[in-house]
């Protein structure tokens, strides 16, 4: 079965522009390549080839940079947004796109686990509407915590403000059902982590499967730093 594989690439990026004024955040090199380069290889190589990017700030560069994706053996298309939707309203805004169950993945951060592992997790619960990746924190302060029940049932979200210790945070790694999309109003900007993904936690149509890999956000200057380490 062919999955679709949709990235959240038009965010802003304010906390670390001051360092690459003139670029996305996506375009910002690791080892000489844009960041989004890296991910859209390694999603690749494990056999993910029909890409949607939902772009907005500076999507011109990102579009000029990959165009169709012919050139690292991929299907690119892109769905643009006047202004940043947040992460639920960018999918929606390009619901023309969805077909079936799809892979969502956020463009600022990179897990180098085998993502096939979570949909075939997510494929395993027929009642699932959505499936989030999972990584083990030390301290989930930073990034919030995830909580989830013996049959992996997502139960709650903590802030990062609520969290401390060790526990499960989003990788920005998912799963999702078109059905979904039923949840997200149309032409707002709307969060998926803090208005979507709480409503299917309640009817019990979430779930959280844990990843075998490093994660690294690279929003911040030391994210950066981490990035290229991971990426060595």
């Amino acid at each position: 079965m062919t999955i679709r594989s949709f990235i959240l690439a038009g965010g802003l990026g304010t906390r670390i522009r001051s360092l690459y004024p003139d670029l996305p955040k996506p375009l910002i090199p690791i080892h000489g390549k844009p960041f989004l380069e890296h991910q859209i290889v390694q999603l690749r190589d494990q056999g993910f080839y029909d890409f949607v990017l939902c772009v907005s700030y500076r999507a011109d560069q990102i579009v000029d940079h990959f165009q169709d994706g012919t050139a690292w053996g991929v299907r690119i298309r892109y769905s643009y947004e006047q202004e940043p939707l947040g992460t639920a309203g960018a999918l929606r805004y390009a619901a023309p796109y969805w077909e079936d169950t799809s892979l969502v993945v956020n463009g600022d951060t990179f897990v180098n686990a085998d993502f096939r592992t979570l949909v075939d997790a997510h494929h395993a619960r027929s009642d699932a509407g959505g499936s989030i990746g999972l990584v083990a924190m030390p301290d989930t302060g930073r990034y919030g915590q995830v909580l989830i029940d013996a049959q992996q049932h997502v139960t709650a979200f903590r802030e990062k403000e609520q969290s401390a210790g060790a526990g499960w945070t989003n990788a920005g790694v998912y799963v999702l059902e078109p059905s979904v999309l039923d949840l997200i109003p149309a032409g707002h900007t709307v969060s998926i982590e803090r208005e979507i993904f709480p409503a299917l936690a309640v009817n019990r149509q979430l779930y959280g499967f844990p990843l075998d890999g490093a994660f690294v956000d690279m929003g911040t200057p030391e994210g950066l730093a981490a990035m290229e380490a991971l990426l060595s």
